[in-house]
């Protein structure tokens, strides 16, 4: 079967792009390993239009029900492994298929970073996660760490300081980089300590982790803790979009319209280089990137 359109991706932009095309009775493939992406692993969102506030989680589960409402054909679970533009379709190559389409919307958003210091790996899920949405309640009553120093990192914090006993902010640069007001909610809470200009360079533990080595101005400390979050950036997930063009740190290259270099193929949401990663502005995206889409099956 060919497909009218197959979107890669269901996270805010992915899900609305998808939404979009299902209006416009186009047939829809959506493949994706989760659905809701990063805004799944958000904590406490009060900047998402028409709600005051709403969890990261319960926005995600707004999404994938306004989704099913239709009737799209979701290949969850699957991965998108390599990307290819035919003469009049694109084959999208996952872990588990091949599937072709006229058009197609990459919207695979980013994945965390990893630290890179001795003893992450060896820890991951053992103490060690990317996610406190997801984890921070088995760190009740503990000691935890968060690396980074932005609004990801302070996101985190602000979880995590209603459930742990202590915090730790460990950041390399000379300040927290976020917005001024979850900056001030975290300096003010008394169980938090922040380490400006630190990084990590060990984690330590036996069966899971138990200690951090912190290095600063020259000298390095041990910090107890038994819970370590790592926020410092993400990573596009775009390398099965080997023939797009892309930015020095691998976002695909879009225009207004979300058309990328290759004629058919769009891109929309984190994964792009439109700047302010937030999930409205992946949804809106979304939309744009599925118009644009529409009107180019419309003319071919």
């Amino acid at each position: 079967m060919v497909y009218d359109l197959i979107i890669i991706g269901a996270g805010p932009a992915g899900i609305t792009a998808a939404v979009y095309a299902a209006r416009k009775k186009m047939s829809i493939l959506v493949i994706s390993p989760d659905i809701g992406g990063q805004a799944a692993w958000s904590g406490d969102i009060e900047n998402y239009t028409g709600y005051q506030f709403i969890s990261g989680p319960d926005l995600a589960a707004k999404f994938e029900e306004h989704l099913k409402k239709y009737n799209i054909e979701l290949k969850e679970g699957e991965m998108a492994i390599d990307l290819k533009k035919l003469v009049d379709t694109a084959l999208v190559k996952t872990n588990k298929g091949e599937y072709r389409a006229k058009a197609v919307i990459v919207a695979s958003g980013k994945r965390s970073r990893e630290l890179g210091a001795p003893g992450e790996k060896e820890f991951k899920n053992k103490g060690v996660t990317y996610c406190a949405t997801c984890d921070g309640p088995l760190f009740s009553g503990k000691d935890v760490a968060i690396i980074g120093g932005g609004n990801s990192a302070l996101d985190a914090a602000l979880q995590m300081v209603r459930i742990a006993k202590k915090v730790y902010i460990i950041n390399n640069a000379q300040r927290l980089r976020c917005d001024p007001v979850m900056r001030d909610k975290v300096e003010s809470n008394p169980i938090v300590t922040v380490l400006n200009e630190s990084r990590v360079t060990a984690v330590l533990g036996d069966k899971f982790v138990n200690a951090i080595k912190v290095a600063a101005n020259g000298e390095e400390r041990t910090i107890n803790v038994q819970g370590i979050f790592i926020e410092i950036g993400l990573i596009p997930n775009s390398d099965f979009a080997k023939d797009l063009a892309k930015n020095e740190i691998g976002e695909i290259k879009v225009n207004s319209r979300n058309e990328t270099s290759i004629p058919g193929i769009f891109a929309a949401g984190d994964v792009t280089d439109v700047p302010e990663k937030q999930i409205i502005i992946a949804a809106g995206e979304g939309s744009k990137a599925c118009l644009s889409a529409f009107r180019y099956l419309s003319q071919q």
